[in-house]
Parts: C-alpha cells; sequence; structure tokens
C-alpha cells in the first residue's frame, strides 16, 4: 500500500508553489517529509488529500486518489494540520469523533457502539482519555494537538499524513507521538509526516522526502541523503553528521547559518 506520487504541481495566484514534484513513500513505513519554510511541505500535505487544485498522478495501492469521491477518499486517508482550531462548544471525545463521520451509514445519526470503541481506543493512543470532557477550546495547543491527533486515528486511515504534529508538543509528547507512529507503521499504516526537527527525522523516519523551493531536492534512506552537502544547498547551514555512542545513528550537529554573498542570512 504505497503511495506514488508523479508530476504534481499546484499554482495560486499565478506562482508556482509545486513544480512536477514526483517521489514515493514505501507502504508501512514512516516518511519525513523535510525542507525549509516556503518549501512546499504543507502544499504538498493538502494537496495529496484534495484540499487544492493541483495536477499530476497520486496512486495509492493502485488507487487513483483524485478520482476518488470525497467519503471514500476520507475512507483511506487522514489529515492532521499544523494548526487548527474551532469555537464551537466541543468536548474532546466530540472532537475525536469526528473522525467517525466518513464510516457512518447514512441512516446513522450519530457513533454507534463500534464508533464509540474505536473513539475511545484512539483517545488512549493519544494520552488523551483523561481530557475526554474537556471542552476542546480550553486545552493548550499541544493538548489540542493531541486530540487531532486521535481524532485522525479515530479515522482509521490506511494513509496518515500529518503536518508538523510535533510543533506545539514538548520534548517528551514527541517522542511518544512519533514512537506512536512507529507502532501504526509496523501495523500497516502508511504515514507521510512533514518535521522541522531533522534528527527527530533521522531517528524515526525510515525514508525522507526533501523539498526545496517547490520542487524535490532529494529522496531516500536518511542516513543515505542527509549530508553535510545537502544541508548547506537546502538549508543554508554547516552541519556534522556525529555518530550516536548508543544507537549508532548520525547525530545532526549545527555550526552556523552560511550567509549570502550580501552577507545576510538567506531566508
Amino acid at each position: 500500500m504505497s503511495l506514488k506520487v508523479s508530476g504534481l504541481s499546484v499554482e495560486k495566484s499565478g506562482a508556482t508553489i509545486l513544480s512536477r514534484v514526483s517521489f514515493s513513500a514505501p507502504a508501512g513505513r514512516i516518511t519525513g517529509l523535510i525542507g525549509p519554510n516556503g518549501a512546499g511541505k504543507s502544499t504538498l500535505l493538502t494537496a495529496l488529500l484534495g484540499l487544492i487544485p493541483a495536477t499530476g498522478k497520486t496512486d495509492f495501492d493502485g488507487i487513483d486518489v483524485p478520482q476518488l469521491p470525497r467519503r471514500d477518499r476520507a475512507r483511506l486517508m487522514a489529515l492532521v494540520e499544523q494548526s487548527s482550531t474551532t469555537e464551537e462548544r466541543l468536548s474532546v471525545r466530540d472532537v475525536v469523533a469526528l473522525g467517525r463521520i466518513p464510516h457512518e451509514a447514512a441512516w446513522q445519526s450519530g457513533c454507534d457502539a463500534e464508533d464509540e470503541a474505536i473513539v475511545t481506543g484512539a483517545l488512549a493512543e493519544a494520552g488523551m482519555t483523561g481530557f475526554a470532557t474537556r471542552r476542546f477550546t480550553t486545552l493548550s495547543g499541544g493538548e489540542q494537538q493531541r486530540v487531532h491527533v486521535a481524532r485522525a486515528l479515530a479515522q482509521q486511515p490506511r494513509l496518515l499524513l500529518l503536518d508538523e504534529p510535533t510543533s506545539h508538543l514538548d520534548i517528551r509528547a514527541q517522542l511518544q507521538l512519533l514512537a506512536l507512529l512507529r507502532l501504526k507503521a509496523k501495523a500497516g499504516m502508511t504515514i507521510l509526516v512533514a518535521l522541522h526537527d531533522l534528527n527527530l527525522a533521522m531517528r524515526f523516519c525510515d525514508h525522507l522526502v526533501v523539498l526545496s523551493g517547490g520542487r524535490l531536492a532529494a529522496q531516500g534512506r536518511p542516513g543515505d541523503i542527509l549530508t553535510r552537502a545537502l544541508l548547506r544547498e537546502v538549508y543554508g547551514v554547516s552541519a556534522r553528521l556525529v555518530p550516536d555512542a548508543v544507537s549508532g545513528q548520525a547525530l545532526i550537529i549545527f555550526d552556523e547559518a552560511m550567509a549570502d554573498g550580501a552577507g545576510q542570512i538567506p531566508d
């Protein structure tokens, strides 16, 4: 159940945001989507879900994703956005239960017993069981993010897309979330996650897709493509890769930002 994207392009107001991006996300693995701010990561994720107009081909396990009816697409894939709020007076459990809507029968007026069990399980996996009756708007940004992860898990997607899911989380919660994603991948879920922390990407991702200026800069195994040369070219930084004494994996040590010809740090 791998994801294959070919020639994905997106234009907004006459500007090219993504230009013929082609990559694959292996089945049952975590693929990290990385690149500097403005590289097109969020645009790519929303385009894959069909939320914005795009050209190109997106195939998941032989399924032409853009041709799926919206409801079928929602049963296949779920997106955890970087930031998503609501003014509705919903409890945490109510928000997570929204993930069951694509699976409800036309005659259903709400969650049945099976749905309720799935929602309960999703809350537990995201570590939010104790918050189930709290009003969603009273939670911190990190807590809200974990609720959205639970909502996506309740959707039971085969392909899970996440846009910077660790951005509002403390270190412990970041590690717990990525460990959960690893378990989901081992159980067969295909995961594409946008990350800024390259050391987390190195540790938890099986495959990386690197975007730069709306184009594909590289893809492959983290240890193969995260080189000093790529970090300099894509991120404009000088860095060293140092083997970790315990895991044996490389750690990226950043030395300095590279200045451009005018002596300014590039955007």
